[in-house]
């Protein structure tokens, strides 16, 4: 992870042309010619100045506006609005990457070698094996940090909640390991109905069905139906633990973005997609680490959302990303969508949870 200040990027700097920016010709549309974003931090040469793009995210465009450069998304530019245009990001058309033009820095995970010849962000670029030993140390550690120094965000599907994960995700929310909240309708909804009727999707905790199971995960929406919300329903003393229990108890932030086969939804689900990506967005410009577990929709979604580096100039680093599932292909799935600095755990939630519970005891004393 190289920096615009690097002495190697010096000439580069030096021999620069500014960036060249056309208006967009209405809401939504871009000038032909867009220069399309990476997650790598991205420098751009304007008004005489290097430039920090803020709020660094993949597949947006830069804006140029009241003397600043921000990462947008295409959906969001409006019309008249400054648009970068351009494809080199090498400072030949006022954009730098430095990850880019120095490539044998850019991953722990990545050998170094640009074999394409490009852009160091790439799509299918990197796997991960069940076979590798799972480094619980370095999570933990990375947990604590951040858990201090910035703001840990956790990614969950209802596979938690069926992997009986609760507890141990809990326990992670109670001592102030979880500063935000992702997920979907069906993970609120099966650990309510746990929480309800001892049950997700009909299974109880002792792994049998439990009569007219089916239907329960349905009666549990139905009951923070009529409350209005998940807190009235725990305000009026009806939904007294679980995972959205805790949230609220310990006021933690959560986004529960809805998709297509969801049931109900709960009120608390936001139905709109483009208004769920909006609110994601806004927990993805303050992540400082990132935990997915067991959901690739909301895991690859917000990953595409997220930068690689966090923290200010002076304590710029690595924004620790931990994608956590049962097979290879949900995990590989987020780095093949260009989210390469994510660290891959194959492993279910119980396992993980139960073991990072475990690793953050022994490393926090």
């Amino acid at each position: 992870m190289r920096d615009i200040d690097a002495p190697e990027l010096r000439e580069i700097r030096e021999n620069a042309r500014p960036a060249r920016f056309e208006p967009a010709p209405s809401d939504g549309v871009l000038p032909r010619g867009f220069y399309a974003t990476t997650n790598a931090p991205t420098f751009v040469l304007a008004n005489s100045e290097w430039k920090a793009a803020a709020r660094q995210r993949m597949d947006g465009v830069l804006v140029f506006e009241d003397d600043e450069v921000t990462v947008v998304e295409g959906r969001k530019v409006r019309e008249g609005q400054a648009i970068l245009v351009g494809r080199a990001e090498d400072g030949s058309e006022g954009v730098l990457v430095p990850d880019t033009v120095l490539p044998d820095t850019v991953l722990p995970d990545s050998s170094g070698d640009d074999e394409t010849g490009g852009s160091a962000f790439r799509f299918q670029s990197t796997s991960v094996s069940r076979e590798r030993e799972i480094d619980y140390e370095t999570i933990a550690r990375s947990l604590l940090r951040e858990s201090d120094a910035g703001r840990v965000v956790w990614v969950l599907g209802p596979a938690v909640v069926h992997a009986r994960a609760r507890r141990e995700f809990i326990w992670f929310v109670e001592n102030g390991f979880v500063h935000d909240f992702l997920g979907g309708n069906a993970v609120a909804a099966h650990d309510i109905e746990m929480s309800l009727f001892g049950s997700a999707l009909g299974v109880g905790e002792n792994g049998l069905p439990l009569p007219d199971g089916h239907a329960l995960h349905l009666r549990a929406i139905n009951e923070v139906r009529h409350a209005g919300s998940i807190r009235a329903l725990i305000q009026k003393g009806e939904l007294r633990d679980g995972i959205m229990h805790s949230l609220v108890e310990n006021d933690v932030p959560y986004v529960l973005a809805g998709s297509i086969r969801d049931d109900g939804p709960l009120p608390d689900v936001i139905t709109d997609s483009l208004e769920a990506q909006n609110a994601m967005r806004e927990v993805a410009v303050r992540a400082s680490m990132v935990v997915v577990i067991a959901t690739q929709l909301h895991g690859i979604a917000f990953g595409n959302m997220l930068p690689t580096t966090t923290g200010e100039d002076d304590s710029k680093r690595e924004l620790t990303t931990v994608c956590v599932d049962q097979t290879e292909f949900a995990v590989n799935k987020l780095h093949d969508r260009g989210s390469h600095q994510a660290f891959g755990v194959v492993t279910n939630a119980q396992d993980f949870l139960r073991s990072l519970r475990y690793s953050v005891l022994e490393f926090g004393e």
